[in-house]
C-alpha cells in the first residue's frame, strides 16, 4: 500500500503543478480579455463622442445651406444686392460688421468691385460718421460673398446706423442700411 500511495502522491502533485500551469495561462487570457474590452469601450465611447460632433455639424451645416439656398433665388437678373449686414458691439470702442453680398442669378460672371461700410451717429452730441478703412475694400463676388471685420470707434460715439455699398467704377451698385 505504501508504494502504491507514493505513486499516487507523485502523480496528484504532477496533476496539481499540470492545474496550477492551467490556471496561470487562464489568468492571463482573462486578464488579456479584460484588457481589450476595457480598450475597446473606450474606443466605442470615443467614436460615439465623434458621431455626435459630426452629426451636430452636419446639422449647422444643412441650416447653413438652407439660409443660403432662400437667399439666391433661381432665376432673376443679373442683379448684386447685400443681404444679412449685422453689426454687434464687442466692447465699448470696438464693432464687429458682417456683410453678405449676392449675385441674385446662377452662374452669374464674376462681379469685381469695391465695398465700404460707414458708421454714423453721434459723438459728444454732435453728427458723426467713419468709414471702416480709409479706403473701399476690393471685393470678387462669384456668387456670394461674406465679409466682416472689426472697426474701433471713439468709446463716446453713438453709433445710429450702419451702411453697406458696393462700389464699381465709382457707381453704386447696391447699397444696404441698418439703424442700430
Amino acid at each position: 500500500m505504501d508504494r502504491h500511495a507514493k505513486q499516487e502522491l507523485v502523480q496528484l502533485r504532477g496533476e496539481v503543478q499540470q492545474l496550477r500551469s492551467d490556471l496561470v495561462k487562464a489568468q492571463s487570457v482573462a486578464n488579456t480579455s479584460e484588457s481589450l474590452l476595457t480598450a475597446e469601450k473606450a474606443v466605442q465611447e470615443q467614436l460615439t463622442q465623434q458621431i455626435r460632433q459630426l452629426e451636430m455639424d452636419n446639422q449647422m451645416l444643412r441650416s447653413d445651406l438652407g439660409f443660403f439656398e432662400r437667399l439666391i433665388p433661381g432665376t432673376g437678373t443679373d442683379s448684386l444686392s447685400i443681404r444679412g449686414l449685422q453689426v454687434e458691439r464687442l466692447s465699448e470702442g470696438q464693432l464687429k460688421w458682417q456683410a453678405l453680398m449676392i449675385q441674385a442669378s446662377k452662374n452669374a460672371p464674376e462681379f469685381k468691385g469695391m465695398l465700404e461700410i460707414t458708421f454714423s451717429g453721434t459723438l459728444e452730441g454732435k453728427p458723426w460718421s467713419m468709414a471702416h478703412a480709409a479706403a473701399p475694400q476690393a471685393v470678387v463676388i462669384r456668387s456670394y460673398l461674406r465679409q466682416d471685420g472689426i472697426v474701433a470707434v471713439p468709446p463716446l460715439a453713438v453709433v445710429n446706423v450702419v451702411t453697406a455699398k458696393i462700389l464699381q467704377g465709382g457707381a453704386v451698385k447696391s447699397v444696404q442700411t441698418i439703424k442700430l
